[in-house]
């Protein structure tokens, strides 16, 4: 495995988000709804940097890969919340990884079907050049490169989700010929008043630094 994104990075990037999520959301009541398993840890360390009232937190469960480091093509929903718990809310869902669109894009068709009064998506990772579906993001964490991620709640075939940290598989960097590992997360820099005045909206952008 291959360090890519900190602990450290990952607890500032959470406390913008939950940031944006507060200035967006004044006023209201909030139902999160996360994608499991994945977004487990994401959705716990979330919510306890968020000052607006949550009233519910519901969890939906859909199935892509299996065993596989591959996605299936095919999304299927195993477990989901009651239709009352989503209709007339304010809702959010909490998603770990945004790699071909597909599960997310059903995930969030089906939660639309509910009738909420709004539906946002905020996700912590994003894979923008394996997307087959699109899919809007409006909270987002960082953008990475076609690598397969593991820890902090991501597995792979079940293993690897206690890690407190992200990391890529060597496997995935092998099959993908990145033979360099010579990688860079860049960091927004900005405060939480700047968050609050300014309204301003990224991401953390992960590259080659020899495209820098």
């Amino acid at each position: 495995m291959i360090h890519l994104i900190s602990q450290a990075e990952i607890v500032s990037t959470i406390r913008r988000l939950a940031l944006e999520i507060d200035r967006d959301y004044q006023d209201r009541v909030l139902v999160l709804v996360g994608i499991l398993k994945g977004s487990f840890i994401f959705l716990a360390d979330l919510v306890r940097e968020l000052d607006i009232p949550v009233e519910n937190i519901e969890f939906l469960r859909l199935s892509s890969y299996g065993s596989s480091m591959v996605s299936s093509g095919r999304a299927k929903i195993i477990m989901s919340p009651p239709p009352e718990a989503i209709a007339g809310k304010d809702v959010v869902v909490v998603e770990d990884i945004v790699d071909t669109g597909i599960t997310t894009d059903t995930a969030l068709r089906y939660l639309q079907n509910a009738r909420p009064a709004s539906l946002r998506l905020c996700a912590l990772l994003n894979k923008p050049t394996r997307r087959q579906v699109p899919v809007k993001i409006d909270y987002l964490g960082f953008t990475v490169m076609d690598l397969f991620i593991v820890g902090y709640g991501i597995d792979f075939d079940q293993k690897y989700r206690q890690l407190p940290d992200i990391y890529y598989l060597e496997e995935e960097q092998q099959k993908q010929t990145y033979k360099n590992p010579n990688l860079v997360v860049e960091k927004n820099k900005v405060d939480k008043e700047d968050w609050e005045d300014k309204g301003d909206k990224g991401a953390s952008l992960l590259r080659h630094r020899q495209n820098i």
